[in-house]
């Protein structure tokens, strides 16, 4: 099951925010009965004892498990806990984090990692390579959230305290999949006596991040607060942020309100219109930062009138992408292809531009169009996703020139991908629109999980099927893994067969992040490869 973390990146809500809808269970640690505010982002006492306050718009955790979480909880669990490797997107590469360096055999099938001295979970075990074995083990047997990124592995051996040594079944690039956003966090699993999962859901951690749980208040404004580990490998000399709390407001305006009035210290994403006015206030700084997540229009492939591959490429040509673009006044950049911009398979020149008369030609080609017969189309999309209800109408407006009539219907995610999975092919819809973004900061997962054929539907929702296109998508580890220029021709290949000859897919645009935050804060740079997060030990308070 790894419907979590897609709510994240499909099911966005209000003004895009990425959220996901909450989860519910879970039992209450710390100071469960506490009505008090958290302290405020300029919070009384030093700068180091200051607390960074960040406002998402949904419920924080939807599941405590460092092995299965998969949504919006990455932006605490990121700080609570580590993994071998981290992304760094100036570099275009994973860098240490647990470990300190790592090698790889030619053939890219052996990987041996050397951890860090010195590091400790919360729990005050060490993390050696016996626990990071166990952890990654454990995950792997859970088998849930984005556990597949070590499907590659065959054996993982502790060679000795801080060798651990990994054996793959095919080349795989380990030091990329072990950075991943979820499912590569090193935990203790000895942390519990009894049951671990029921452990974790009560609100306990087994980190060893710079920040562990101080108080889980489910359904309160401030949910979670973070205190600093004070054991905690990289120190906490200088300037830090001691306390990290997540205050849940709903609304965009309150959250920028809160912002305006300094009582919190990062929103994530604000809309076009609050971040204007945000660049323009003195006591806040903004950023914007192009992300790894793009607009996905997906095109249903295999029934109704779509199977008709001429119809799918019209659909195509009559999308505004420019008056899109334009539109969303910052908040997008055309993409060019399936791979954003700043990962491996990113390929200039496959930016669309509408083009009405070759729609018109294309259709009446297929028995449609002004003159023809009347196509009828059905599309879903996100509830409450401005952006997204930007492309539609912008859409049904050319595609009405054209004498075909769109239904769209805006849905919440879990309603929109039931009907998308829907065993009957008749309930299915013609246009399926969704985000998606890499679990780690490699291009194959646009592939594999939203162009591979399946057998049960889970994210092909063009319910593409083609034995060549499979095979092609099989070899893209290995070739990441020894010979990037191949692995760069591979996947130039695969957009222009996916999306230029099987029509199964339109890309739009490439989100941006729009952030603002405190004057306060310093240091902030946004990681695309971990969506939202903001990796608090890093920032310096200021005055």
């Amino acid at each position: 099951m790894r419907w979590h973390k897609r709510l994240l990146a499909a099911g966005a809500v209000a003004a895009v925010t990425l959220s996901a809808a909450a989860c519910a269970g879970g039992q209450v640690r710390g100071a469960a009965d506490s009505t008090e505010p958290a302290p405020s982002a300029g919070g009384a006492g030093s700068a180091a004892d200051s607390t960074f306050t960040y406002v998402p718009n949904l419920d924080v955790v939807t599941d405590w498990d460092p092995a299965s979480s998969y949504s919006n909880e990455i932006i605490a669990m990121q700080n609570i806990y580590e993994s071998l490797t981290r992304y760094n997107p100036q570099t275009k590469k994973a860098e240490p984090r647990l470990a300190s360096s790592w090698t790889s055999s030619p053939d890219g099938k052996k990987w041996t990692f050397t951890l860090r001295e010195g590091a400790t979970f919360h729990t005050g075990k060490p993390v050696d390579a016996a626990a990071a074995k166990a952890s990654i083990e454990r995950t792997i047997k859970e088998g849930q959230g984005a556990a597949y990124i070590w499907s590659a592995v065959k054996k993982i051996e502790a060679k000795d305290a801080t060798t651990l040594e990994f054996t793959l079944k095919y080349p795989t690039p380990l030091d990329l999949v072990a950075s991943a956003g979820y499912a590569a966090y090193v935990y203790d699993t000895t942390a519990a006596s009894g049951d671990l999962k029921k452990w974790f859901g009560e609100g306990h951690d087994a980190g060893s991040g710079p920040y562990t749980v101080e108080s889980w208040q489910k359904g309160k404004e401030t949910e979670l607060t973070l205190k600093a580990y004070d054991g905690y490998w990289g120190g906490w000399d200088g300037a830090h942020y001691k306390k990290l709390a997540f205050r849940v407001t709903p609304e965009l305006t309150t959250a920028w309100q809160l912002l305006q009035r300094g009582e919190v210290s990062f929103v994530q994403r604000l809309n076009s219109q609050l971040f204007a006015q945000a660049g323009n206030t003195n006591t806040v700084q903004t950023a914007q930062t192009p992300s790894f997540q793009n607009l996905l229009v997906l095109f249903n492939t295999a029934d109704g009138p779509l199977k008709d591959v001429k119809l799918r490429q019209a659909l195509q040509k009559a999308i505004d992408y420019d008056g899109l673009v334009a539109a969303l006044k910052g908040a997008g950049v055309a993409a060019s292809g399936l791979v954003p911009e700043g990962l491996l398979g990113y390929t200039q020149g496959l930016t669309p531009k509408q083009d009405l008369a070759g729609a018109e030609a294309l259709l009446k080609e297929a028995g449609y169009g002004p003159g023809g017969k009347q196509l009828e189309l059905s599309l879903t999309y996100a509830q409450g996703d401005s952006d997204q209800e930007l492309l539609v109408t912008l859409l049904s407006s050319a595609l009405d020139k054209l004498n075909v009539k769109l239904s769209a219907k805006p849905l919440q995610w879990t309603t929109q991908w039931d009907q998308g999975k829907a065993k009957d092919p008749a309930k299915r819809q013609d246009v399926f629109v969704m985000y998606w973004f890499p679990d780690y900061a490699d291009a194959y997962s646009w592939f594999v999980n939203v162009f591979h054929g399946e057998d049960a539907v889970q994210f092909n929702l063009s319910y593409l099927k083609d034995a060549a296109v499979d095979k092609e998508i099989d070899g893209l580890p290995a070739l990441t893994a020894t010979d990037q220029p191949a692995a760069e021709k591979a996947y130039s290949g695969l957009q222009e067969k996916i999306i230029n000859e099987k029509a199964a897919v339109a890309v739009p645009y490439v989100q941006t992040y729009q952030r603002a935050f405190a004057k306060s804060v310093q240091g902030y740079t946004d990681n695309p490869a971990y969506p939202n997060v903001v990796f608090a030990y890093d920032l310096k308070p200021g005055a």
